[in-house]
């Protein structure tokens, strides 16, 4: 049954205050912000914040310079993402989160490690990648354990499909690189099938499938943990070729 019976479009529902559910490709839990959290948000957004109403950017008047930017879409906490904005301050970081306490811990974080690199959005990526990422203006798109939707009846919900891929490939330079990374096999595969068949990429491991852990990506706790116990992770990096 369509979303939009009755209406003309879910814009003009949701303008009559009418709901509509939406299909997503993530699960937003709100949580509480904490004092921390609340006080960065409110002081840092208009240095370190980007607004999706701000419409396409500009990355030499975003940040200052020419340098390469790193995209990342779903950062959580954004711990591993400021530690690789402060281990390259020659590369700017944009990430992207619909977890607010997420992004006021990651401006927090930012701010006590004085970074000043990166740029945030509290917003859905699909849509900021449609409306505010200029084409071939990233040098690397950062996907780092997605939600699963493990179950396959959910598969649909993955973010990693082809739609989703090609409009990674028209935000990447020619030689940019999709770095993507899962502790769930069943979504490597999937990513590795779907990515494998994805025309304007080629994929970086010398095997044809995973890339070892690069340096650049911080072993999380978590992650760090799970290997302990003998659970996988899978890393896999596509360069854009055309």
């Amino acid at each position: 049954m369509s979303e939009e019976r009755g209406h003309k479009t879910i814009e003009q529902a949701e303008s009559e205050g009418k709901y509509i559910r939406k299909v997503r490709s993530y699960v937003k839990r709100e949580g509480r912000l904490t004092k921390g959290q609340a006080r960065a948000l409110e002081t840092l957004w208009d240095s370190m914040g980007l607004n999706h109403s701000d419409g396409l950017l500009t990355m030499s008047a975003v940040f200052g310079n020419d340098n390469p930017v790193t995209l990342e879409v779903g950062f959580g906490m954004g711990k591993s993402l400021v530690e690789m904005a402060k281990n390259d301050p020659k590369r700017n970081f944009i990430g992207i989160e619909v977890h607010r306490p997420g992004v006021g811990a990651c401006l927090a974080l930012a701010e006590e490690q004085g970074v000043t690199n990166l740029r945030v959005y509290e917003h859905d990526a699909i849509e900021i990648i449609a409306d505010c990422i200029p084409n071939g203006s990233i040098d690397t798109m950062q996907l780092f354990f997605p939600d699963p939707w493990h179950k396959a009846r959910h598969h649909k919900r993955r973010i990693v499909k082809p739609e989703f891929i090609e409009s990674i490939r028209q935000l990447l330079r020619v030689g940019g690189v999709f770095h993507m990374a899962t502790d769930w096999e069943n979504y490597a595969e999937c990513m590795l099938d779907d990515m494998s068949g994805a025309p304007g990429f080629k994929n970086l491991s010398e095997n044809g499938d995973y890339v070892p852990r690069p340096d650049s990506r911080p072993l999380t706790k978590f992650e760090n943990r799970g290997q302990n116990l003998g659970h996988g992770v899978w890393d896999l990096q596509f360069a854009k070729i055309d």
